[in-house]
C-alpha cells in the first residue's frame, strides 16, 4: 500500500486480547487485538532476551514475554516488569476493509 503502509494479516486472523507475528522484510513484529478491537504493532522480539512475544499472553494491553516474563504495554512500547528494562519500539496501525496495516519506519 502507498505511504508505506504494509497489509499484515486480515483483521480476523488476530483474536480479542491476543497478539499474532508478522514478518516483514528481515524483522519480526508482533500485532495485538485488545478486547475493545483496538489493534497494536510493536517490535516482536523482547528487548531482553530477543525472545518471540507472540508466544506470550496479552492481557489489559499488557503482553508477558514467555520467557522470563517480563512485561511491556503494548500501547506504548514501555517496559513494565523485570527483567526488562528497554522499552518496545511502537509502529503506526490502522485497519481498513477487515485488514491490517502497519507503517514501519
Amino acid at each position: 500500500m502507498a505511504d508505506g503502509w504494509i497489509d499484515a494479516c486480515a483483521a480476523e486472523d488476530i483474536d480479542a486480547e491476543d497478539v499474532i507475528r508478522f514478518d516483514h522484510a528481515g524483522r519480526t513484529f508482533a500485532i495485538y487485538r485488545l478486547n475493545d478491537d483496538t489493534y497494536f504493532a510493536t517490535d516482536g522480539l523482547c528487548t531482553h532476551e530477543k525472545v518471540h512475544l507472540a508466544d506470550g499472553l496479552v492481557m489489559d494491553g499488557i503482553i508477558e514475554c514467555p520467557k522470563h516474563n517480563g512485561r511491556f504495554d503494548v500501547r506504548t512500547g514501555e517496559a513494565k516488569g523485570a527483567p526488562v528494562c528497554i522499552d518496545l519500539a511502537t509502529h503506526k496501525v490502522k485497519v481498513q476493509g477487515g485488514r491490517v496495516f502497519l507503517q514501519i519506519g
